[in-house]
């Protein structure tokens, strides 16, 4: 978030003090922000300034100039878990009275690699292998030609992934070896954690701060809280969060696409189109706040067909009682609740492969196999793992060989300026068929088949690189197929609410213009209003010849050049694959127009990446 409860330090303060700070400021508007700070400033008249530095333009702080023995603490995160583990981390070593720095990558001066003597890197992995958007060019600088050599470093590394794909840790894996083939130390073995993040990073914490202790020695005995300790960027305590989440009111929700879509929300689907909602939800009374660009986290409830399918593979009584992790409940409570039923991953097969005796199973998991692999984790849901390789089960080793149940996050459609105590969602409401049964999607079926006064628990994960420019004079370019288009929405509002005067450009691509042209009449009229100033739209079944939006790119390359030249913000918002596909057009536009030089097209993008004039929310 970007409220000021977001930026307190909290070590000068005494608990109680700091508590009342932060209720005192929860939900202030700007004007009595920048009174209460000009209030506070008078009162700090005459009393000597902290010896701390902070990173010009609002970046992590920083230990004081002339502060030799330090812990740097990095990170790279796309969806905030890698974050939120780093900031742990630091948080540890301040308390402990280390002399500690927390640093997001894109804002870590690469220079100063060659001089770090103790590093701690926390990062995930995105997809298949992908880095984190914040971590891609510290990833390319450390594997790259200009990666210093670090006789002096000692350094961790914390890998956060999902275990769903294949290449599960794959940046920290790389990154880990790289440091010690450029010369560090390893302090501690990596460490690699699936979604049930605790069970790795809370032991791993405890290893590295020993380690830090001893490495940092006198120095770091000598360092006091509120000396040359750096005041880490703590969330503020909050009435509201992933563990104690709002249960919002649904307040509308409507059907924007797939119209002559067949079937009821759950049960036999008849035909596979797409059928796309959009979802408004109240947050009035919950303290929470968000910004065009942030996500909304859902804590969802599995369909019951969903649990049915299981029961039925697996021949179980949904009564069953069952006592796991020091909770006792029904088997079909569990499913329904508490484990994730719609994606696999690497270790639920290796266990299906152990109870099934299966060799073929047992074979697929070997690296040599790792593209048959992605293929069953790309198409298959838990019931047909269980119907493919059949095994017998009881109820207990059914609990604990499935993951925990994991929120899903979406991307917020809509601007607080303009909707006020609401957030919107434009949710893909999956089902298809395949393996001879159908299938429906875990998060996007509880939010498509919504009652009238449903309450949903929700909160807000912030999404800090992915905002609208501070200043508002400059232009934007939107790329967003699909569902992709929900930021955009409220990059828009957002814009027009506060009078920016720099020009709105939005691609947008869809299979077919009749049925699914997401908020058709709101960007009609947003143009006629002067709030969107260019909108190209491609879609791939009108016509014989498929058109994407990376052929709406090459059209009009010459344009969008021109654009990116003269200061334009760029953004790309939908899935990985789109992403990666609408980042090779973008070099090859570059390229077109910068003489045909890719290797200087690729310095480019990369360039606005660093800027922070070229974000991505991809997923």
């Amino acid at each position: 978030m970007t409220s000021a409860a977001a930026v307190i330090p909290p070590s000068p303060l005494p608990e109680e003090r700091r508590l009342l700070l932060t209720r005192l400021v929860e939900g202030m508007d700007g004007n009595s922000l920048w009174w209460l700070s000009g209030f506070a400033a008078g009162l700090a008249q005459g009393h000597p300034p902290p010896s701390l530095a902070v990173i010009p333009g609002g970046g992590q702080p920083v230990a004081a100039a002339g502060s030799t023995a330090r812990l740097t603490v990095l990170y790279g995160s796309q969806t905030g878990n890698a974050r939120r583990a780093a900031e742990q981390v630091a948080a540890e070593a301040e308390a402990a009275g280390l002399s500690v720095r927390l640093v997001r990558a894109d804002a870590y001066s690469t220079r100063e690699l060659a001089g770090e003597k103790l590093l701690y890197l926390v990062i995930s992995t995105q997809g298949e292998g992908d880095p984190p958007d914040d971590a891609i060019g510290l990833v390319e600088f450390i594997g790259g030609k200009r990666a210093p050599k670090l006789p002096e470093l000692k350094y961790a590394v914390l890998g956060l992934g999902d275990s769903s794909y294949v290449e599960f840790c794959g940046i920290a894996r790389t990154l880990d070896a790289r440091l010690a083939e450029l010369g560090g130390q390893r302090l501690q073995p990596l460490a690699e954690a699936d979604l049930d993040i605790d069970t790795v990073a809370t032991p791993w914490r405890a290893k590295v701060l020993a380690d830090a202790r001893s490495v940092l020695g006198a120095a770091a005995n000598a360092a006091a809280p509120g000396s040359n300790v750096t005041p880490l960027r703590q969330a503020a305590a909050s009435a509201h969060g992933a563990s104690h989440p709002f249960h919002a009111e649904l307040l509308s929700r409507q059907q924007l696409s797939g119209r002559d879509f067949k079937g009821p929300a759950y049960g036999q689907y008849g035909r596979i189109d797409k059928r796309v909602h959009h979802i408004e939800l109240s947050l009035e009374g919950s303290g929470l706040h968000y910004e065009p660009g942030d996500a909304l986290g859902i804590i969802h409830r599995n369909a019951p067909p969903l649990v049915d399918a299981i029961l039925t593979a697996t021949g179980l009584d949904g009564d069953t009682d069952v006592a796991h992790d020091g909770h006792s409940r029904p088997l079909a409570q569990w499913l329904g609740e508490h484990r994730e039923l719609t994606r696999i991953s690497r270790p639920l097969l290796a266990t299906v492969a152990e109870r099934s005796g299966n060799s073929d199973l047992a074979g697929l998991l070997e690296p040599s196999r790792s593209s048959e692999l992605a293929t069953v984790f790309g198409d298959h849901q838990l019931v047909d793992v269980l119907h493919r390789w059949p095994a017998d089960w009881d109820a207990s080793a059914l609990v604990a060989a499935l993951r925990p149940a994991t929120h899903r996050l979406y991307s917020i459609a809509s601007s607080r300026k303009r909707v006020g105590d609401e957030v919107h969602l434009t949710v893909d409401e999956l089902a298809y068929s395949a393996h001879g049964r159908e299938h429906i999607g875990a998060a996007s079926a509880f939010l498509s088949a919504l009652a009238e006064d449903a309450r949903v628990p929700v909160y807000i994960e912030p999404n800090e690189r992915f905002r609208v420019p501070a200043d508002a004079s400059r232009d934007i370019v939107m790329i967003g197929p699909g569902t992709g288009i929900a930021p955009f929405r409220g990059f828009v509002q957002e814009r027009a609410e506060s009078g920016a005067s720099g020009r709105n450009w939005l691609f947008f691509g869809a299979r077919h213009f009749n049925s699914d042209f997401l908020y058709q009449v709101e960007w009609q009229d947003a143009l006629q209003r002067k709030e969107l100033h260019r909108l190209d739209l491609a879609f791939s079944r009108d016509q014989a010849e498929k058109i994407y939006v990376q052929d709406r790119l090459r059209e009009h390359g010459h344009d969008l050049y021109d654009w990116l030249q003269n200061g334009a913000h760029l953004y790309v918002c939908g899935a990985i694959g789109m992403g990666k596909d609408v980042h090779a057009t973008l070099l090859e536009v570059i390229a077109a127009h910068n003489g045909g030089d890719a290797e200087a097209a690729s310095d480019y993008l990369s360039g606005l990446q660093r800027e922070g004039r070229y974000a991505r929310d991809v997923y």
